[in-house]
């Protein structure tokens, strides 16, 4: 482009040709100190006056939004897990405790992660797996619950044999002995009956037969009966047995005779009391001190509750107590 210079000494115009890297270094300066300009202008604009940029306010403000609604999770899932808590510690300290059920482990209440879940969905599957599990055990103890008052006749709550004065006596208690055939210190897992051979035998309550053993060795005669809710009794030493295994039973039904069969040092009735696999004390489950009427008394009326079902039992059970 022409370049018009004022000549002092003609007192005329010239015309001057700019030359062309002039123009260059022009262009380039007006590029560089716009740019510079540009950059002080985002300096002033973010570091000295403290602005956003407006994509970084854009964000900004989606990041608050999302962090609130994370924070509000949270918050609920705090309120859940205090709640799921209070469940967790009632049903097993309360619910389970009163039906004689087992607590739920810890590692079944355990849900699987993934290490690169971030916190809050590790959290949440935890808490679902819980809910998921307490879920199901209250479904577990609803059922039991339903027919919670079949509890009361199916727990052995009434001594084996007929409490008559005279006609018996308790032998080796629960607990550690010396054993009479074998010497020695050991564990024995029932409450012995001492009575002659012949002197019936009842079951202590409702239950079915699992097992019916006519051994020579050990318990000898034995019966064992699974009462459901965790209990199971056990009769051993017997001379007859009256009943056969998958029979099921009401509270005072005769289920045999006392003998000295097995390992016996004489005649008498061993009996056993267990709880979820475990012997436990059967002096804690009857009250020898009740009268012959009120054992009769008890058993009766317990049938009645049931149905009719044959009397044989019955009025062996009368006939002994006379």
């Amino acid at each position: 482009m022409p370049k018009y210079v004022f000549n002092p000494i003609t007192l005329e115009y010239e015309v001057r040709e700019e030359p062309r890297y002039t123009r260059h270094l022009r262009t380039a300066a007006f590029v560089i100190i716009s740019i510079g300009l540009c950059i002080l202008y985002f300096w002033l604009y973010t570091s000295v006056f403290g602005f956003d940029l407006p994509k970084t306010s854009r964000l900004k403000r989606e990041n608050a939004r999302w962090q609130s609604k994370i924070a509000l999770a949270e918050r609920q899932m705090d309120i859940c897990e205090e709640r799921l808590k209070g469940i967790e510690e009632r049903d097993d300290n309360v619910y389970r405790s009163i039906f004689g059920m087992n607590v739920i482990p810890e590692e079944v209440k355990e849900a699987k992660q993934d290490p690169q879940a971030d916190p809050l969905t590790i959290r949440l599957n935890a808490l679902t797996k819980r809910a998921y599990v307490r879920t199901m055990a209250l479904d577990e103890v609803y059922g039991i619950a339903v027919n919670a008052g079949d509890m009361v006749s199916h727990i052995p709550a009434v001594p084996p044999i007929l409490p008559k004065k005279g006609s018996f006596h308790m032998a080796s208690p629960f607990g550690y002995r010396t054993d009479p055939v074998y010497g020695g210190r050991r564990f024995h897992a029932g409450q012995d009956f001492a009575a002659q051979v012949g002197y019936p035998v009842y079951v202590t309550g409702d239950g079915v037969v699992e097992k019916v053993q006519f051994g020579f060795t050990g318990y000898g005669y034995e019966v064992l009966v699974d009462h459901g809710f965790g209990y199971k009794t056990r009769y051993a030493h017997l001379s007859r047995i009256d009943v056969a295994k998958g029979m099921k039973l009401l509270r005072g039904d005769r289920i045999g005779s006392v003998g000295r069969t097995g390992k016996a040092t004489g005649p008498h009735l061993h009996y056993e009391v267990i709880y979820k696999g475990n012997a436990i004390n059967p002096y804690s489950y009857m009250n020898l001190d009740m009268s012959v009427e009120e054992y009769i008394a008890m058993i009766t009326r317990r049938r009645e509750e049931s149905g009719p079902k044959t009397k044989s039992t019955l009025e062996l059970l009368k006939g002994h107590g006379r």
